[in-house]
């Protein structure tokens, strides 16, 4: 009943702590996490774990949790953020367990080298270690954000394998291995950051053994080599998918090591003293700074140095620092990592690192309180419950910046003045927002002066842009910089191809732009789409059209819109009547409310005899879904016109013409009717 109470109060205080971040809304890559339409059936699902770049991270046992949820509650966020918030708890929860089975080993507290085992640390310590880390705000990051569902996931994930594992090193149980190795795939399968564990394993071994043996090392050979190879494929797929590559990355060795030891103190003070939390931190110029690094890397030697030489007294102090040093390796700039290109530290990357120090941190408290005399063991405590509160206060206040992105980012902005990729978001959310189209330019803008060789910030202005005529001629040349910067930079060709195709002149330029993002992307369902609108409306490219159509409705069958499309397609070829039919009602059973369908439907079956009293229906459908469309207001007039009811059509040109006063065939209906 005691462990149950313990597991309920993690949970309450993960709640509490989080309580403003569950209804947030879509942030910065959730689009990219939560299945895209292509992905949400079943196809999708086999995709997740068939193609590389089905997902934009070759992550699959992540993208089937969220291809799951998705079935659970769509886009609804509340679902997403409360699973994280329950991830995180869980995985306190196992830290527990873990850690009080690694403290309470039959290894024993002395090895037989004669070094202590070091830490005889008292019951419910674990429990202190977890709270901490349910609490502290530099985990606010993986669990407010939906996104980073990937550290949650992965995490819990990687304490039930060593908690399973430790007790297959008990008991040496090869089913129990079993599952142990099973539940390490599943962490790998979320995030590759928890390549690490095997090398963990292997230093909490070394801390209760004193020593290595074959024994030891063999049962972890597999998960090594398992290791090594989800952490090239990933490192392959950042650098040639996700975009790990260029200038922004070309250090030296000496200039990695400096940045490594800048990085590693970075998180321990923010450990320590998480104050002024930042998405994005400023972005430090190693060329520059390197140099005066030096001390970091000085600090990081003598500590390591210092901690062998005192393995003799006790060797946990050495553990606690590699199992903390070792899970930050992947980030410490050595590799290639995309978000490098906005800044060297996110505390995204540290959550995992995070939990040698919290069970280091509550472990030394535990044994210096034990020696300590009862007055000030009590003083103590009160402070221990005194930080708890403070930490989750300040967690829960910087839970509620993720409520949506120009919340977010504007603190982030705040903070640090030159994050231009913050300001791309701020122009992002505002862009969203009817009105505020002008202070969206503003902010693109300051993205491109802070960063003038950023392409999503030049598609984003462009964008922005477009949705003025007199300003299209400069979106135009924004879209085409984004493609000098990036060639293979799929939105700006898709979003170029769109603006080019309102200009019938420029239609064969569109659809070059759509071949080349479908030969980078060619699984864009939407893209093939588009394509074939425009192949539609080339002299003798209907069959090419007719073949995209085809192609997007085999990727996405639920695509209502192009069911419509492909119905129009079809009604233009000879003897495919009965086709384009089928494609029309296609398209309403999976959405009723399409106004278009219904629109073309109703135009389509003009002047067939038999069918007038389904296409007004179908009409008037249209105009009830689309009150604001004069094309859709003109037809319905036409039809109320051939059936004699006059007033009714006089109405509905009139509205047209309201709508769009330029509108001439209306105006010329009007005009014929009126005596």
């Amino acid at each position: 009943m005691k462990r149950a109470g313990l597991i309920l109060l993690i949970f309450t205080c993960a709640i509490a702590c989080y309580w403003p971040a569950l209804h947030g809304a879509i942030l910065w890559d959730d689009p990219a996490h939560i299945p895209r339409a292509e992905l949400q059936s079943w196809r999708g699902l086999a995709r997740i774990w068939t193609e590389t770049r089905a997902t934009q991270q070759y992550y699959p046992v992540l993208f089937s949790a969220f291809w799951f949820e998705h079935k659970l509650w769509g886009d609804d966020t509340f679902g997403y953020h409360l699973v994280n918030v329950i991830w995180h708890a869980g995985s306190a929860c196992l830290l527990a367990l873990l850690l009080r089975r690694l403290w309470n080993s039959p290894a024993a507290n002395r090895a037989g080298d004669g070094a202590s085992v070091g830490w005889t640390v008292p019951e419910g310590t674990e429990w202190f270690a977890a709270l901490l880390f349910t609490v502290h705000p530099i985990a606010v990051e993986s669990v407010a954000w939906i996104t980073e569902q990937k550290n949650t996931l992965s995490l819990l994930f990687y304490l039930a394998a060593a908690n399973v594992y430790w007790k297959f090193h008990d008991t040496r149980r090869w089913p129990t291995y079993a599952v142990a190795s099973g539940l390490f795939a599943l962490a790998l399968g979320s995030k590759t950051a928890t390549v690490t564990l095997p090398a963990a394993l292997l230093v909490v071994i070394w801390w209760k053994n004193g020593r290595l043996t074959k024994r030891d090392v063999l049962p972890l050979a597999s998960w090594f080599v398992g290791a090594l190879a989800m952490g090239l494929f990933t490192s392959w797929v950042e650098r040639t998918f996700i975009g790990a590559e260029g200038i922004a990355f070309d250090l030296t060795f000496p200039q990695r090591l400096m940045l490594a030891g800048r990085v590693l103190w970075f998180y321990i003070g923010k450990l320590f003293w998480p104050a002024e939390l930042n998405f994005f931190y400023p972005r430090w110029d190693v060329a520059r700074d390197a140099m005066s690094w030096i001390v970091y890397v000085v600090a990081t030697g003598a500590s390591t140095i210092a901690l062998w030489f005192l393995r003799r007294r006790s060797r946990a102090p050495l553990a606690a620092w590699l199992l903390f040093v070792g899970a930050l390796f992947p980030i410490l700039g050595f590799f290639k990592v995309f978000f490098f290109v906005f800044s060297y530290v996110n505390d995204h990357f540290v959550y995992l690192a995070s939990l040698s120090f919290f069970a280091s941190v509550s472990a030394s408290l535990a044994l210096a309180l034990g020696r300590a005399p009862v007055a000030l063991r009590r003083t103590a405590q009160a402070g221990c419950l005194v930080l708890v509160v403070v930490l989750a206060l300040q967690t829960h206040r910087q839970s509620a910046l993720y409520r949506d992105n120009e919340t977010l980012f504007r603190a982030t902005a705040a903070k640090n003045p030159e994050s231009w990729m913050a300001h791309v978001l701020i122009g992002y959310a505002l862009g969203s927002q009817p009105g505020r189209r002008a202070e969206a330019i503003e902010e693109y803008r300051t993205a491109l002066r802070l960063n003038p060789d950023y392409p999503e910030a030049h598609v984003g202005l462009a964008t922005e842009l477009m949705k003025r005529p007199e300003d299209e001629a400069e979106a135009l040349r924004h879209f085409e910089e984004a493609l000098r910067l990036r060639p293979t930079y799929v939105e700006a060709h898709v979003n170029l191809a769109v603006a080019l195709s309102k200009d019938p002149a420029r239609l064969g330029e569109a659809v070059r732009h759509y071949e080349a993002a479908l030969a980078i992307r060619p699984d864009f369902a939407e893209t093939h789409n588009d394509l074939a609108n425009a192949l539609a409306k080339l002299p003798g490219r209907l069959p090419e059209a007719l073949a995209h159509y085809e192609e997007a409705l085999r990727l996405r069958p639920g695509y209502a819109e192009a069911h419509n499309n492909y119905a129009l397609a079809l009604a233009k070829m000879p003897g495919r009547d009965a086709a384009a039919l089928e494609e029309f009602k296609a398209a309403l059973r999976l959405n009723p409310n399409l106004a278009a369908a219904h629109h073309n439907l109703a135009r389509f079956l003009a002047g067939r005899p038999g069918r007038e009293a389904e296409m007004l229906e179908h009409a008037e459908a249209a105009v009830r879904l689309a009150p604001n469309s004069a094309e859709m207001r003109n037809t319905l007039a036409v039809i109320y016109a051939q059936r004699g009811q006059f007033d009714k059509a006089r109405f509905e040109w009139i509205e047209a013409l309201r709508l769009n006063p330029d509108y001439e065939i209306a105006r010329r209906n009007l005009q014929r009717l009126t005596p």
